[in-house]
């Protein structure tokens, strides 16, 4: 084949229709790439079934690569296809007819990176909160800043009413309700703090009973006008009574007046009541500053949500939860790999930590048989993750069984304090070509602070090779997906060196 072109790989199976078939997928093909994995076609044959599995390979490099030997499973049985050598040939570029160009000048490449939508929408939300906040504290700013005090407020609000065209309009209703409230406005300020929700004759009778205690000098005629105008504007808003224009001129200037007489009726504040009054005016800028913190407070946890809500959303919980809380073995995943050789044989492996040395015991009589062994290990049992590897070198008069050591694993699993293990094994071939056997399963270990017995899935390399004996052990947590790919990463990196020709 030529650099980059494809060719079509196919598996042919006849089986019967109860038989469950399982073809090889992911990089199973390398050093070849896998461009399409073809969905199976199935056809009947008599009484059986022919399935027809597919793959586009290819490679961008030329030389000569051996498709190594791909496993496919049929009701618990393994069968190997054979291997198959490729060799890709370079293309060849004739310069003679070729017609030479200039070299280009350089250009800027485009970015790749990309922002997420989510964060545009978050960031928008974010933005319009901010503006509304902006908004609704200018507003009462400018009306804190606008109100006048009280009986300039009122007389202000009495020649606005004589600029405004009610009583020409006949709107006698409207120009009532703005009369008692510029009065009820300034009585709510100065004598009675609750003037404004008070009914007429609640009103009137906490203005008589102020001026009975001597706490309003207030004149007798002055209530009665008060009473007056208040029952006629109620006639008019809720009676739909209709008094005249000069009667509710009348009851404009006196309006006044009575504006007149309560300001000069009130007493003037005691040092003792200005205090009150700045205590309670200190009190009440507390007030409003805790409520603007507990508001900005509030604005920042609706953003935190709205933001964690678009992540979940797009991301998912659990991306969420490992990312920005922490996980030890995503940790581990995402940080930068180490490739080294460890033991004699030497076995190269790429791990994402360096493995520390330690030690392993060994009967006397084993090691007698040895010239020397060696392990070296990263994590503990317990743990998320957990890796070693190991390698021996024997005597030469030793006859090494890999077979043999491959049993006596179910008994070191044990004991090491594994429960209920369950293993299978099957040949691997590691990148390189060195042949072994893959011991894998499920375990359980007991946590020696809890004393939960905690699943796991082990996958142990067995190797007979230059002379020694050299084992890759792997033991993580079943339900951590990042220990999972961890792993596949390891074992797919493991290769023998300095292997007999």
């Amino acid at each position: 084949m030529k650099i980059g072109e494809q060719i079509k790989y196919s598996i042919s199976v006849e089986t019967d229709s109860t038989d469950l078939v399982v073809f090889p997928e992911g990089n199973t093909f390398l050093p070849l790439e896998v461009v399409e994995s073809i969905t199976t076609d199935t056809s009947r044959i008599q009484d059986r079934f022919r399935l027809l599995k597919e793959y586009s390979l290819t490679q961008f490099d030329s030389g000569s690569y051996t498709i190594p030997q791909q496993r496919v499973i049929i009701s618990d049985r393994e069968f190997l296809t054979d291997s198959m050598l490729v060799k890709v040939a370079s293309v060849v570029v004739d310069t003679t007819k070729q017609k030479m160009y200039p070299i280009k000048p350089s250009v800027e490449a485009p970015s790749t990176f990309s922002i997420p939508n989510w964060i545009w929408w978050t960031l928008l939300g974010l933005v319009i909160l901010a503006l509304l906040f902006f908004l609704f504290r200018k507003k009462r700013k400018e009306a804190r800043e606008r109100e006048l005090p009280p009986y300039e407020q009122a007389m202000l609000e009495l020649e606005k009413l004589d600029q405004s065209h009610l009583l020409e309009q006949r709107e006698v209703k409207e120009y009532y309700s703005q009369l008692t409230f510029s009065i009820r406005k300034y009585l709510d300020r100065k004598v009675y703090d609750r003037a404004l929700e008070s009914t007429t004759s609640e009103l009137v009778a906490y203005l008589e009973l102020q001026r009975e205690s001597g706490n309003l000098k207030i004149d007798r005629k002055t209530i009665d006008d008060l009473k007056r105008i208040l029952q006629r504007a109620d006639l008019a808003k809720f009676a739909n009574s209709r008094p005249d224009v000069i009667t509710a001129k009348e009851d404009r200037s006196n309006v006044k007046y009575i504006v007149d007489d309560v300001k000069t009726s009130i007493p003037e504040p005691t040092e003792e009541e200005l205090m009150r009054d700045e205590m309670y005016r200190q009190a009440k800028l507390k007030q409003r500053k805790k409520k603007r913190i507990i508001i900005g407070m509030i604005i920042g946890a609706f953003a935190l949500v709205v933001a964690a809500g678009a992540l979940v959303a797009t991301k998912g919980f659990t991306y969420v939860k490992d990312t920005y809380l922490g996980h030890p073995t995503k940790e581990l995943l995402e940080g930068e790999w180490i490739r080294s050789e460890y033991g004699n044989p030497p076995v190269a492996i790429t791990t994402p930590e360096v493995l520390k040395r330690g030690e392993i015991e060994l009967p006397q009589e084993a090691q007698q048989m040895l010239v020397g062994n060696e392990t070296f290990l990263y994590g503990s049992l317990i743990g998320n993750f957990y890796t070693t590897v190991s390698t021996v070198q024997f005597n030469q008069q030793v006859e090494f069984n890999l077979e043999t050591a491959v049993d006596g694993i179910y008994t070191y699993l044990e004991s090491q304090g594994a429960q209920n293990i369950i293993m299978k094994r099957e040949e691997f071939t590691t990148l390189n070509g060195a042949e072994g056997i893959r011991a894998f399963g499920t375990l359980e270990i007991e946590n020696p602070v809890t004393g939960e017995l905690t699943q796991n899935k082990y996958e142990i390399l067995n190797f007979a090779e230059n002379g020694g004996y050299q084992q890759i052990t792997v033991i993580y947590d079943v339900e951590d997906v990042y220990a999972e790919e961890i792993a596949q990463r390891l074992i797919d990196s493991v290769e023998l060196t300095n292997l007999n020709d």
